[in-house]
């Protein structure tokens, strides 16, 4: 199986149908992929960042608390995991 960090390395040049591709394969692996997610999220820019950013929104509430400690260890990241973590409590309540 791919990395995490080989799986998104092929965004580099990647247009809408294969960066949706790349999104739904993280999605499929399931939770076992949130902290190199979230380890990722921390590191990455552009697409890549907002696939990652996606991808932690639809694997839902069990994304909380891999976010949560990361901003409690890095405080730069902290907004970032607020804003996923509301947007993740706000498409459960949907």
């Amino acid at each position: 199986m791919q990395s995490v960090n080989e799986i998104l390395s092929e965004l580099e040049n990647a247009d809408n149908t294969t960066k949706n591709k790349i999104e739904n394969e993280l999605v499929s692996i399931g939770t076992a992929v949130l902290p190199e997610l979230v380890n990722q999220l921390q590191v990455v820019r552009g697409i890549k960042r907002g696939v990652v950013a996606m991808t932690l929104i639809r694997l839902g509430d069990a994304s909380v608390k891999y976010l949560e400690k990361a901003a409690e260890n890095n405080k730069d990241f902290e907004w970032v995991a607020e804003y996923l973590i509301r947007e993740i409590k706000g498409s459960i309540a949907a």
